[in-house]
């Protein structure tokens, strides 16, 4: 065994103990300390005579603990904002709201549009079940019911103009 490795494994209960009061888990440190000597000692650039091998290893040990902080800090975010777009959901209220012109115009939609639209933005069924019911790509499924949505669209918008364009709430055409 190299000098390296077993001045690593001398200080690697210090390690943990440095790593656990960074990270608050010590069950995180217990990991994250054996991950980052194998990442160290896979390393290119291994310690030289002059350099102090703990040294060495606490700066490998302090990015890894920096990187940890950064994705739990990313993942922190985008729960967030996944919580605010949740709460930003229509209730019932918002959904009785919604404009309800697209109802008189579906039966003037192409039937294998109006049946895309049914089955899936109506009824919540799967797109990828749908399309293999059908016999259809993903990618097919998913341009035919752009087209769908985009006709049904053009209809409201010509019909309703105003609230079409305003989110189609608080609609002030006839049902």
């Amino acid at each position: 065994m190299k000098q390296t490795e077993q001045s690593l494994i001398k200080n690697l209960r210090i390690f943990i103990a440095f790593a656990r009061t960074r990270v608050g888990d010590s069950h995180l440190a217990e990991d994250m300390v054996p991950e980052s000597l194998v990442k160290a000692l896979a390393s290119a650039r291994q310690p030289t005579q002059e350099e102090d091998t703990v040294a060495w290893f606490y700066r490998i040990l302090r990015r890894s603990i920096i990187d940890l902080h950064r994705r739990h800090t990313v993942s922190d975010r985008a729960l967030e904002r996944f919580q605010e777009e949740l709460s930003n959901e229509p209730t019932a209220k918002d959904e009785r709201q919604l404009c309800q012109c697209f109802k008189r115009l579906f039966p003037a939609v192409p039937k294998q549009y109006r049946e895309l639209l049914q089955r899936i933005d109506l009824d919540g069924n799967d797109s990828g079940e749908v399309a293999k019911e059908l016999g259809l790509t993903i990618n097919n499924l998913t341009v035919r019911l752009h087209r769908a949505r985009k006709h049904l669209r053009d209809q409201v918008t010509r019909i309703c103009r105003t609230c079409s364009k305003h989110g189609r709430l608080d609609c002030t055409c006839r049902d």
